[in-house]
């Protein structure tokens, strides 16, 4: 009986260690294909036929933002490449010991058959039993021979059982070897996309380097827009500061004029108990004192604090705030482009282009704060707590002023320039400070 459990732990254990390695490559191969996909559509927006320093400058960052997916897909293959290789190191070293074990358990069966071979005339001819001195020793010895039947029965299931690990290990193994050459393919076959898409690259830059004064020209007017643009949602989300201040010092003061009545009537029932008393002069300035002191104020009161706090908790998970593929074209913060002489870019978020006809989408649970128009374009801001998410560059808003919104409600759809370009500015804010919103996304 107790072999027979052994037998069970050891098979469910290898069981377990199969569906493992199974389950390991298929959650491999899902996030691959998701990154896969993201790089198909991406390759569906088009990069603009025209010549100017604009169109050229735009088909640069797009071609460049789709480089930067493309490597972080062969980063991602050459990773799990690697994981694979540890998985079949790992299953054979599983398979070492299973051919081990079974040869064990052979020799151990030939063991018991020769042994049965040189006393089966005794065990025909029942003498080992009847052989016995007595009742007690005969039925003694009925078990040994019933037992020794059944070890050896199981000595047999134990091999077929353990014939049967080795063939389906081997198949794994001969499964996720295939997995990992079709993954160094499916690698190759990627970096020599991405050596086309860098000499590509390399033919945009050269072109663009013979307009320097152009570049810096255009360069200087995004700039000047993008500040102007800046200024405005600045001066927004201090008002938004404001209100919150406000909501929290109303709440504070809501709050301490329920606990004085409450105290107030408390009082009232004592005194109305103990007949009246009369209080000291002393306690009636130190309860007058009290109630001359200032309000304790908050910057967000209790609503807001709850949405703060679940809205961190999201922190690179939050869903990409427009519809369908896109390819961020421009990054957080201040760097320099790669290939062009002075050009350095300075974004206080990022910059994500889609396809016509993308619509913006709010990344969390929220209330529209502010809509605004700035060169003609409608722009809006989100407040999640005293975190702030705003979304620039939209032809058309889908809500309004004080609507409460959901995660991947639609705010608007993103403009198209004449170019073809379709791009959403989006930035994220905690009160006036900042953030990459790169590292909010989940991608």
């Amino acid at each position: 009986m107790k072999r027979i459990f052994l037998l069970l732990i050891v098979c469910c254990f290898l069981g377990t260690l199969s569906a493992q390695s199974t389950r390991k490559i298929r959650e491999l191969e899902a996030k691959r294909k998701e990154l896969y996909q993201q790089i198909a559509e991406s390759e569906t927006l088009l990069q603009s036929t025209k010549k100017d320093v604009k169109s050229q400058l735009d088909n640069l960052a797009l071609l460049t933002g789709q480089i930067e997916e493309r490597r972080k897909y062969i980063h991602t293959i050459e990773s799990d490449v690697h994981t694979l290789t540890s998985e079949i190191a790992s299953l054979q070293k599983q398979l070492n010991k299973l051919q081990r074990d079974l040869k064990d358990k052979k020799r151990k069966y030939e063991t018991s058959v020769q042994y049965m071979y040189r006393n089966k005339s005794i065990q025909e001819k029942l003498m080992f039993i009847f052989s016995a001195e007595n009742l007690s020793q005969t039925y003694r010895r009925m078990r040994y021979v019933q037992e020794y039947a059944n070890f050896q029965r199981l000595q047999g299931m134990e091999i077929e059982r353990k014939q049967k690990q080795i063939v389906a290990k081997k198949r794994e193994v001969e499964q996720t070897k295939n997995a990992k050459q079709l993954l160094l393919k499916q690698g190759e076959a990627e970096k020599a996309k991405l050596e086309i898409q860098e000499k590509e690259r390399q033919t945009l830059l050269a072109n663009l380097q013979k307009k320097q004064k152009g570049i810096q020209s255009e360069i200087r007017k995004k700039k000047r827009s993008a500040e102007q643009l800046n200024a405005q949602i600045d001066r927004l989300i201090e008002i938004e500061i404001e209100k919150a201040r406000k909501r929290a010092e109303e709440e504070a003061r809501k709050k301490a004029a329920a606990e004085a009545a409450a105290k107030a009537a408390a009082k009232k029932t004592e005194r109305e108990t103990t007949g009246g008393a009369s209080r000291s002069k002393s306690t009636e300035k130190n309860e007058a004192t009290k109630k001359a002191a200032p309000v304790e104020k908050f910057s967000l009161n209790n609503e807001d604090r709850q949405l703060s706090g679940s809205f961190e908790r999201n922190r690179g998970i939050l869903p990409v705030p427009i519809t369908g593929p896109y390819v961020i074209v421009s990054h957080y913060g201040q760097y320099a482009v790669d290939g062009l002489r002075n050009v350095k870019l300075d974004n206080k978020g990022i910059d994500i282009k889609g396809k016509p006809g993308a619509q913006a989408r709010a990344v969390f649970d929220g209330e529209v704060s502010a809509i605004f128009q700035y060169n003609g374009l409608n722009n809006i801001l989100v407040r999640h707590g005293n975190y702030i998410s705003v979304y620039c560059n939209l032809s058309s808003v889908s809500v309004s002023k004080g609507s409460k919104v959901n995660t991947r409600t639609v705010l608007g759809t993103v403009h198209t320039d004449g170019a073809g370009n379709t791009v959403l500015h989006f930035q994220l804010r905690k009160e006036t400070a900042k953030l990459n919103p790169e590292l909010w996304l989940g991608r």
